[in-house]
């Protein structure tokens, strides 16, 4: 029995590991959620995974190393701070009522130890890789919605919603601006069938978020951070419903920027 419950605490998530200065984290990509929490959820699973960012593990496999995690953001969010990676109250979660009621302290912690297990981790694993290649490039692939008003409402305008929206604010452009730019340009090239992808910076969420700025803080002089939201443009993101086409090519044009930004990342110093 002890050893069922310690696999079901066990962390949720896959790494790859192959060698080379790019990294690529997929933290929202996943939809598990422990037993023990699920009689507490409040939130249908329909809309928990409308939050989600589903098929971003598979764009994750463009890195030399790669993590994708498989536990559910609303479990615990490893792109926000730790006093705020549990949504506690509908305000953390874009008016969701997460909850039917707060879970026991306990289970809590035992949700946090898994955050904490992430971060400890990746700061072993980035030290390694600056010191094994020098530079390193952490692509960290998200997604995002832009039909907020319901199955049959528009779409949130172009001009608001890029295909894909670069979030760039922690990464220092006169020491890795060059990795950006063969990065932007070669991602925009590749078309998903037949639709020239529209790619901007900073425009959905210009604060960025908490896993970039912790690899900053930690790490910025070596390692640039590239956040890539893509639009949901993959999918019907209320049916979930995926446009398999679109997806191959997707990863296939990441594939051709990672490509392209490795080259340059060789040549900073």
């Amino acid at each position: 029995m002890k050893d069922d419950c310690d696999a079901a605490l066990r962390p949720h998530w896959d790494i790859q590991r192959r060698g080379g200065p790019v990294l690529a984290t997929a933290v929202h990509a996943g939809h598990v959620m422990r037993d023990e929490l699920k009689p507490y959820l409040a939130i249908s699973e329909q809309d928990q995974r409308r939050e989600e960012d589903p098929m971003t593990g598979l764009w994750s496999t463009v890195g030399d190393d790669a993590f994708r995690n498989y536990t559910s953001r609303f479990q615990a969010d490893l792109n926000r701070p730790r006093d705020s990676a549990i949504y506690l109250k509908p305000e953390d979660s874009w008016g969701l009522q997460v909850w039917k009621e707060t879970p026991p302290d306990e289970m809590i912690e035992r949700s946090l130890a898994v955050y904490d297990a992430f971060y400890d981790m990746m700061a072993t694993w980035i030290e390694g890789l600056i010191a094994e290649c020098g530079k390193v490039l952490v692509l960290d692939i998200h997604s995002y919605n832009h039909r907020r008003d319901g199955p049959h409402g528009r779409h949130g305008p172009q001009e608001d919603n890029p295909d894909i929206d670069l979030g760039v604010t922690t990464l220092d452009r006169e020491r890795f601006g060059g990795v950006l730019d063969v990065f932007k340009t070669a991602l925009a090239a590749q078309p998903a069938q037949s639709r020239e992808l529209d790619v901007r910076e900073n425009v959905r969420y210009p604060d960025g978020g908490h896993w970039p700025e912790w690899v900053f803080a930690n790490y910025g002089a070596d390692v640039a951070t590239i956040t890539l939201e893509y639009k949901k443009f993959y999918m019907d993101e209320w049916t979930g419903t995926a446009f398999l086409p679109v997806i191959e090519d997707l990863r296939a044009g990441l594939d051709v920027a990672a490509c392209a930004a490795r080259k340059e990342l060789l040549s900073c110093r």
